[in-house]
């Protein structure tokens, strides 16, 4: 089942996070207002009344036609059934999100299950995908952290 997250979600989702282990783990306080502030353009799926994935996303602040994708993750045991797709439609599908033609992510250039991800959602929409550097390895300090890359898709008209 998939649905918008309730304030209620947002100790499971941090913790969902928390088990992916290759995730970056944000505080349990930004899952809670995700959760409330930001539940018409974020989306939980269950099974067994079990939360097993989390797409956190909003309207970019200076796009209005523009969804940018924070976060996805399904639990281990769940993956490659399908899941991350189906949460990413039914974002995208939502009436509330009818003016939305474009939708905007990051990938770090390891993370080979993320690109093919969102390279087939793009297929999936009809809709081109152009890839650039968004932040550069080299602003993330001496964390060794990879350049995380924009992946930008659209135009598409789900509705």
């Amino acid at each position: 089942m998939l649905r918008e997250p309730c304030i209620e979600d947002g100790l499971h989702i941090h913790r969902l996070v928390e088990r992916s282990k290759s995730m970056d783990l944000n505080s349990l306080y930004s899952y809670l207002l995700l959760a409330d502030h930001f539940h018409e353009t974020c989306v939980v799926a269950q099974n067994n009344g079990a939360l097993i994935g989390f797409i956190s996303a909003y309207v970019h602040p200076g796009k209005n036609n523009t969804l940018f994708v924070w976060q996805v993750v399904v639990d281990e045991q769940e993956r490659r059934k399908g899941i991350a797709r189906k949460m990413l439609e039914n974002l995208v599908m939502r009436a509330k999100l009818k003016t939305i033609s474009y939708l905007e992510t990051t990938i770090n250039p390891s993370n080979q299950s993320s690109r093919f991800l969102f390279e087939s959602f793009a297929k999936s929409m009809h809709a081109p995908c152009i890839t650039s550097i968004l932040f550069s390895s080299d602003l993330f300090g001496d964390t060794h952290h990879e350049a995380e890359m924009m992946y930008r898709i659209g135009p598409f008209h789900a509705q």
